[in-house]
């Protein structure tokens, strides 16, 4: 996909779903802009981009000589980004913003929101990130590859209530919506500004005066021009379960991490990582084997329960029977990360899960 006139329908396809997208996020009629782009790390990257492109457009052509050292706010750390922790605390959330726009030799810029992190399926609240934001003229950018898919369920999507006020959103369909890799989507608020910060106007491929709208010629808002047409399947896929059969998917989905979370919130032998019904499909959880139990807290059962969660990992693999993934965080070590977004599991599903834990861990 690259001109309209190489693959008309695809471009349709993909114009048509991505203002349903926009619909759904609250922008009015769903005006805007988007792109379906190789996955959720490069539609954030064109957050960056077009927040940058926007507030200073001289980066295009001059370089990053044309701007100050600009500050961006994010749930991690890396160079001139500012670390904060997510879910972000609603009461010192203005604290934090303040603090950022205070640091000597910064010109804040572009603050993320994750709706739905990785680890914890955690969801920052978008309303107070944004009137920080409007108050301070900053380019507010929500992360929903992993948790945009509740904008399908009645029933969740209060959990992104404030999406309507981004200036752009990535979302992921191949995450918890199960359409095959690879499918995301950077979805804009601004029309036009996709193209105003990629477009080289190419005259091999990008003519003015061709007999149709060139808007429609979207490989020059691109950033790799020619892209993999990751629209049809998800077209399709819509088309099949329609916006109900995605919503019983979530739901589903849902409904089965909190039979999980309530089986084992008090069970013995196991903890949760933290406090609280989790807000996603993620539960996380370390198992204690009967072992471990009765020892105190310190850096003896630290170091054996470090090794336990790999262990029954390993051991899963080795008779086939399952696989949850696993992880430290921080200070906190190894833990189970359970993630359903399949609706085909079912709660048998969780109790073998249960139940082959305990089995495979019983002389650890």
């Amino acid at each position: 996909m690259f001109t309209y006139e190489i693959a008309p329908v695809f471009v349709l396809m993909e114009q048509l779903t991505l203002k349903k997208m926009r619909e759904m996020i609250g922008w009015p009629n769903g005006e805007g802009d988007g792109l379906f782009s190789p996955g959720g790390a490069i539609s954030n990257m064109y957050s960056v981009m077009i927040a940058r492109y926007k507030y200073f457009p001289e980066v295009k052509t001059k370089g990053m000589s044309a701007a100050p050292r600009l500050g961006f706010f994010f749930p991690f750390y890396f160079f001139n980004i500012i670390a904060s922790p997510c879910t972000f605390i609603s009461n010192h959330i203005s604290f934090h913003l303040s603090w950022v726009l205070h640091l000597q030799g910064y010109v804040p810029l572009f603050v993320n929101a994750t709706a739905g992190s990785t680890v914890y399926g955690a969801f920052d609240p978008i309303n107070e990130i944004a009137d920080i934001c409007e108050k301070y003229n900053l380019w507010l950018h929500v992360d929903g590859a992993w948790g945009g898919g509740l904008l399908m369920s009645r029933k969740h999507r209060h959990k992104l209530n404030g999406i309507e006020r981004a200036n752009s959103v990535t979302w992921n369909p191949h995450k918890m919506m199960g359409v095959p890799l690879q499918c995301s989507a950077i979805l804009v608020r601004e029309k036009g500004i996709l193209a105003g910060c990629n477009s080289m106007c190419a005259g091999y491929l990008f003519q003015p005066d061709k007999q149709y709208d060139v808007t429609y010629d979207t490989g020059d808002k691109a950033i790799q021009c020619g892209r993999h047409v990751d629209i049809f399947k998800f077209w399709l896929m819509w088309k099949a379960k329609g916006t109900t059969g995605f919503e019983q998917h979530i739901d589903k989905c849902l409904d089965l991490s909190q039979y999980l979370y309530n089986k084992i919130k008090n069970r013995e032998g196991y903890e949760m990582v933290f406090d609280g019904v989790p807000q996603h499909t993620n539960v996380c959880f370390w198992y204690i084997p009967p072992s471990l139990r009765g020892m105190p807290d310190g850096d003896e059962r630290r170091e054996k329960l470090h090794r336990v969660a790999p262990k029954i990992k390993a051991m899963m693999m080795e008779s086939g029977t399952t696989m949850v993934g696993y992880q430290p965080q921080g200070n906190k070590v190894n833990f189970f990360r359970m993630v359903v977004s399949n609706p085909s599991v079912t709660q048998s599903d969780i109790d073998f899960l249960i139940d082959e834990i305990e089995r495979l861990a019983h002389d650890l």
